[in-house]
């Protein structure tokens, strides 16, 4: 009975010490995945829900602040609602400013900072969907465009790699 009973509490010591090994990777593990440098700021009610624009001014006078620049979540399907990727729309230059892990080629940052509908994309969603630079990518999103229209089309203007392995490859930018 002593045995069974010893046994059981260091059984039950390595779980519990599992759980909290996992409690503390999901909690230091965004930190440790991307720079740590950088700090997100979004609205307390939702990520959709946009900060006042007068916020950047702000955040810019913070003693220690380098760069501030906006980025939105913008929620759209390519096909299908099982095609969900992440999309934002961005200030592309501010944005490659703040992101130096993102690896795009230097003319195909000139032909997406030129190109009103232009995008890129991480190669793993490129790869998933087999685009190519050039292609022309349609979006539907709750969003509704000024005529009334939720289906937002993007030119395909880049395609980015990452500095790292860990660097995320999946998300699509484009310009505000």
């Amino acid at each position: 009975m002593r045995t069974s009973l010893t046994l059981l509490s260091i059984l039950v010591a390595f779980i519990l010490f599992g759980f909290l090994m996992a409690i503390k990777q999901a909690l230091a593990g965004g930190v440790s995945m991307t720079r740590q440098d950088r700090l997100v700021v979004r609205h307390k009610v939702s990520i959709i829900q946009m900060l006042p624009e007068s916020y950047k001014a702000r955040m810019e006078r913070i003693p220690g602040v380098a760069l501030v620049t906006h980025q939105t979540w913008f929620g759209g399907v390519y096909q299908d609602p099982k095609n969900f990727f992440m999309q934002n729309p961005v200030v592309p230059e501010e944005f490659l400013d703040m992101h130096p892990e993102i690896v795009l080629a230097p003319e195909q940052k000139k032909a997406w900072l030129e190109t009103r509908t232009g995008a890129i994309v991480g190669r793993k969603t490129a790869d998933r969907f087999h685009w190519k630079i050039g292609d022309k990518v349609p979006l539907s999103s709750f969003w509704a465009k000024e005529d009334g229209s939720r289906l937002w089309e993007f030119d395909i203007a880049g395609i980015y790699d990452g500095d790292k392995k860990e660097t995320d490859t999946t998300p699509m930018f484009f310009p505000i």
